[in-house]
Order: structure tokens, then C-alpha cells, then sequence
């Protein structure tokens, strides 16, 4: 089994999918890549939040061990879902990366963390911060399940799920 890459060893989707097939679940909606490492993995977390980011802060702010926070927003636009200081506590946490199945802000203070970003877009507007949704459950994203503990690998070609 192929292990999570670190900062140090990229490990480039399209061979991974090669090697390992129908094993690996293979992300159809396009996200971008937005922060300042382009290739990151780990064990999944997960946190399903429409325009609340207040699970976010808390999680990125508590240790991550190389894990992958995986945020489902709802796909929504109207509110960035983290910003430069949330993702600069994710870096300083241990952090491999995030990815919000929705928006993000302060774009170009991202791509200088050490911290891999997958969202959709952008929007300066701030987010809720009541506290409301879920962590730790499973996530269905555009067909794909992402459950806590399994294993993801994302870089500029896309994101993988093992299955």
C-alpha cells in the first residue's frame, strides 16, 4: 500500500491511479489548487458546514498529524469557508492539507503556507461563526465517500479516495 506523501516526497496522482485502479476513488468536480504545497496526503478528517466556519477554526487549530481536513460547504460560494489565519494555525498544527468543497479567502496569503488547499473559489465575505454542523462523519462529494481515517492523495491533476 502506498503511504501518505510528506512535505518532502510528492507523489503524483496519475501514477497513483495507474498503479492502483478501481482501488481509488478519482474526484470528477474540479477544484483548485490553492495553496502553497501542491501535493499533499493523509488520513482523511471531515467536517460538513454550510457557511459556518467556527469546526473549522477549532480543528485546524488542534493537532492534525498529517491528516487531510476535508470540508464539505455544500459547494457553496457566498462565504469563505478559511482564511490566512485558520490555514497558518493548520501549518503550525501539522496540517497536511484541506480540502473545502466550497470557498476560501485571503488567496494570495495561501499559496506562501506550507499547506495544501483544494477549494472551489474564492469570496472575501466572512463566515458564521456559531458553530453549527458536523465532524468526524462520513462525506459524500460528487459521488465520492470520504471517511475518516481512510486515505487521500491530491496534487494539480486531482484528488484520489481510497475506497
Amino acid at each position: 500500500m502506498t503511504e501518505p506523501s510528506t512535505a518532502t516526497t510528492a507523489i503524483n496522482t496519475a501514477d497513483l491511479y495507474d498503479n492502483r485502479g478501481e482501488e481509488l476513488e478519482s474526484m470528477a468536480l474540479q477544484f483548485q489548487s490553492l495553496g502553497g504545497r501542491t501535493h499533499f496526503s493523509g488520513p482523511i478528517r471531515t467536517i460538513s458546514c454550510l457557511e459556518d466556519n467556527a469546526l473549522v477554526k477549532s480543528t485546524l487549530g488542534s493537532p492534525g498529524n498529517g491528516a487531510v481536513l476535508v470540508i464539505d460547504g455544500g459547494g457553496s460560494l457566498r462565504t469563505a469557508l478559511m482564511g490566512d489565519m485558520i490555514a497558518a494555525s493548520a501549518v503550525r498544527n501539522g496540517w497536511s492539507g484541506v480540502v473545502i468543497n466550497g470557498a476560501i479567502r485571503d488567496r494570495e496569503a495561501l499559496l506562501k503556507l506550507d499547506l495544501g488547499v483544494k477549494a472551489l473559489g474564492s469570496n472575501p465575505r466572512k463566515s458564521a461563526k456559531d458553530g453549527a454542523g458536523e465532524s468526524d462523519i462520513d462525506l459524500v462529494i460528487d459521488g465520492v465517500r470520504f471517511r475518516p481515517g481512510a486515505l487521500i492523495w491530491c496534487d494539480p491533476d486531482g484528488i484520489l479516495v481510497a475506497s
